[in-house]
């Protein structure tokens, strides 16, 4: 009887396990799929931009250029929302002079398709072409993620040239981060995409900035702290207390950003020493 019933719980775990592995992105991804203009969103002089990715789908992004000698935000969003639900860190970002490429993964925002590691990653690189194609210079492009867009972020930096990696409560992988929630299962097996930032992170050679919450309800400040860990010089990172995940850009965080970026004007700076050749970004009709 003993050896019946833990058979039936084998059993039990590998079907939930197998289940998992085919549902865990609609706990990973968490799209606003409504389409919106920057207009109707309240940004003035911001332009929707389409790129046509090479397995035909279209994405959306929203793009200001930056003002003579200033860098341009290259953006990669959370796992929620769309870039609409970012409008306002957008006109925060824009209004302290920089230029801002945001982009919506596929499926959010408008943009077709379904989300994945592999294509996020791929579709950054299409963005980051289409800021090139527009005349931005290498060195003036800032790799900036949040949260689930860190990773991106990240793996962007290591195969780019880019002038610095900007990081808003990054992690060291999703499996450490659904760990919390999902402990019961073995997640490095489950998990398709599991955006392990610490195995591109020591590739950067940049200039990196991390900003990150004390009371972070979703990234534990640890897991933030792990990957800093792992990241060569030149580094550095500013913990702002009582903030979440959500609001550092109330406590500071952008302010903090602002400083360090400007900070890199005057110093010489490094470049990704293993970038490779864009893909070409083409616009949509």
């Amino acid at each position: 009887m003993l050896v019946k019933l833990l058979l039936l719980f084998v059993v039990a775990y590998a079907l939930v396990c197998l289940a998992g592995r085919k549902v865990h992105r609609h706990f990973v991804y968490v799209p606003d799929k409504t389409y919106v203009t920057p207009e109707e969103a309240g940004l003035e002089g911001v332009r929707e931009v389409r790129l046509k990715t090479p397995d035909g789908v279209t994405l959306i992004a929203w793009y200001k250029a930056a003002p003579a000698g200033k860098p341009t935000l290259l953006y990669f969003t959370g796992n929620g929302g769309s870039v609409a639900t970012h409008a306002a860190k957008f006109a925060e970002i824009v209004d302290a002079g920089y230029g801002l490429l945001m982009l919506n993964y596929r499926g959010y925002g408008g943009s077709e398709g379904r989300p994945t590691e592999a294509d996020n990653v791929a579709d950054a690189g299409l963005a980051y072409a289409y800021l090139r194609e527009q005349g931005v210079p290498a060195d003036e492009i800032v790799a900036y993620g949040e949260s689930l867009g860190t990773s991106v972020a990240t793996q962007l930096a290591t195969g780019h040239d880019v002038k610095a990696l900007v990081l808003e409560a990054p992690f060291n992988t999703i499996v450490d981060v659904g760990r919390r929630r999902w402990w019961f299962l073995p997640l490095r097996l489950v998990m398709v995409d599991q955006y392990r930032s610490q195995d591109y992170i020591g590739d950067v050679r940049v200039p990196l900035f991390v900003v990150h919450g004390t009371e972070d309800s979703v990234i534990p400040l640890a897991l933030a702290e792990k990957l800093f860990a792992a990241a060569k010089q030149p580094k550095e990172m500013e913990i702002f207390p009582e903030a979440d995940h959500n609001d550092l850009y109330e406590y500071g965080a952008f302010r903090a950003i602002d400083r360090f970026l400007q900070s890199l004007d005057a110093k010489p700076q490094a470049r990704s020493s293993n970038a490779k050749k864009p893909a070409t970004a083409k616009a949509a009709g």
